[in-house]
């Protein structure tokens, strides 16, 4: 314990709860960012109450957002190493002046 005692335990469970980075955006941005870019994981358009903006991609998840300069990194240890990387190379291909077209649902892509 933090006071230095010791409770000895068969089992410790270690509890998170968490609650949709949207809602941290909102928080911790404005609403107004929260409502620009829209709910992060499930499948983008197409599914009944998804603002998109990717049709049968993940919603805001290790891509660009809506919002300028916002990325989102999450997950589980697995999701967050290999998708990590992905992100990595977007946002230096980025840096680099690299044309990154994003695929935008309608058949055309945006930077």
């Amino acid at each position: 314990m933090a006071d230095g005692t010791f409770l000895p335990a068969d089992v410790i469970v270690y509890g998170t709860g968490y609650r949709p980075m949207e809602e941290w955006v909102g928080k911790l941005i404005s609403p107004d960012v929260q409502a620009k870019i829209g709910r992060c994981w499930g499948l983008g358009s197409g599914t009944e109450g998804d603002p998109g903006p990717w049709e049968g991609e993940l919603r805001n998840m290790w891509k660009p957002t809506a919002q300028e300069g916002l990325w989102f990194q999450g997950g589980n240890l697995m999701q967050a190493r290999f998708h990590s990387h992905h992100l990595a190379l977007q946002l230096k291909a980025r840096f680099e002046g690299l044309e990154t077209p994003v695929y935008s649902g309608s058949g055309s892509a945006k930077t």
